[in-house]
């Protein structure tokens, strides 16, 4: 797994490599931002995460990571800060982000 200095230079790599949906938490699915349609925890694998902590203040702490779709159809990634800041979600989705999460 690559290494990154920064959240924006795991972004562009992760793009690059055709991870270009950009995902969102919507309380019990990830939500596509350009499309509307929705992936349950079961429709989605994650295939890479990285952490990142604020260098200066701790709230700005963040996670991403690299998703894809079980049928192939999507490839993104969903950036998620953690702490008091983290969003909230189920308790399906937040087990299945927690193990990567770790």
């Amino acid at each position: 797994m690559p290494t990154y200095e920064s959240l924006v230079d795991a972004i562009a790599n992760l793009k690059q490599r055709g991870y270009t949906t950009d995902f969102n938490i919507a309380f019990d699915t990830l939500k596509c931002t350009n499309t509307g349609s929705c992936l349950a925890p079961s429709q989605f694998e994650i295939t890479e995460h990285y952490r990142f902590e604020g260098n200066s203040n701790p709230d700005d702490s963040s996670v991403i990571y690299a998703i894809e779709s079980i049928d192939g159809t999507m490839k993104g990634i969903l950036v998620n800060a953690y702490g008091v800041y983290g969003d909230s979600m189920s308790n399906d989705m937040l087990a299945k982000l927690s193990v990567h999460h770790e």
